[in-house]
């Protein structure tokens, strides 16, 4: 599967990159992500992980998100 990439919106620290990857880790399907502070960008690898699911768990941390 392609990997899902999100752009994030509110990081301010490497506290909220941490925040934000351990929110999208705990998606149903998501193998591994990573969050670039500088870019506002997560980028999401796994089994089919649905995006959806993805962006409801970063905005539960506080932060505005979108499919790119």
């Amino acid at each position: 599967m392609d990997p899902v990439t999100i752009k994030v919106e509110g990081m301010t620290c490497a506290g909220c990159a941490t925040a934000v990857r351990s929110a999208i880790e705990n998606v149903p399907g998501v193998e591994s992500a990573q969050v670039d502070l500088a870019t506002g960008l997560a980028t999401v690898a796994g089994d089919q992980p649905k995006t959806t699911s993805i962006i409801e768990a970063i905005m539960t941390r506080g932060y505005k998100a979108e499919a790119v």
